[in-house]
């Protein structure tokens, strides 16, 4: 029988420990991919292109917010992506189901709910913890940058993220493995797409979308 394979993507070892608790105590066999970082993560959603699922936190190093869930969202599209977060607000949670998350589930939970919720998604549900009553975006002004940053290219999601870091064009250049002026120019993609007119002000307004998480 052919194994499911699951990433688990979570900088705490003890918190990924739960959750191959969880994915362990599903039926079938099961190889479990775990990452410390979110290039491990992108590296071993690169490397499996066969998984099943992959369980994110949306706050480790190399990442912060939802800029991660954008780059893979758009990098790996045929990848269910569920976050696991201690940042469980119920705007948080409509804003990463918003920008693709096939579901939510909160740090907070027991290894019950969190093996319910992952094979909710892997039966091609949406799980949200059981105090989410969802609802719309009330900020008509968050609702459109949600669906402009929904238009950025993997690359350019991933340099929107550093950006957010407080990382220069050379930095990025070298991290991403391009030139400088590559950068320069996702840059100004990402500037002309989100209507405004200098990185800075891209960086407010990825900050608009993850003001809501705590943690």
């Amino acid at each position: 029988m052919t194994a499911s394979t699951f990433i688990i993507a979570d900088d705490h070892p003890l918190f990924r420990g739960a959750l191959r608790q969880a994915v362990s105590g599903i039926d079938g066999e099961q190889t479990i991919i775990e990452a410390g970082d979110f290039e491990a993560a992108r590296k071993a959603a690169a490397t499996h292109s066969d998984a099943e699922l992959m369980m994110l936190d949306l706050s480790m190093p190399g990442v912060s917010g939802f800029s991660g869930l954008m780059s893979l969202r758009a990098e790996f599209a045929s990848l269910p992506i569920v976050i696991v977060s201690a940042s469980d607000d119920p705007t948080t949670i409509r804003r990463a189901l918003e920008l693709g998350a096939s579901g939510f589930i909160s740090k907070s939970s027991g290894i019950e709910d969190i093996r319910a919720a992952i094979q909710s998604v892997l039966e091609g549900d949406i799980w949200t913890p059981k105090f989410y009553q969802g609802g719309q975006e009330q900020d008509p002004d968050v609702a459109d940058l949600i669906s402009r940053l929904r238009t950025l290219t993997p690359q350019q999601s991933r340099v929107l993220g550093m950006l957010g870091e407080g990382l220069l064009n050379k930095q990025i250049a070298y991290e991403l493995g391009v030139s400088e002026a590559t950068i320069k120019a996702h840059v100004s993609a990402i500037l002309l797409k989100l209507k405004v007119d200098s990185r800075t002000q891209a960086v407010i307004q990825l900050g608009k979308i993850n003001m809501a998480m705590v943690a």
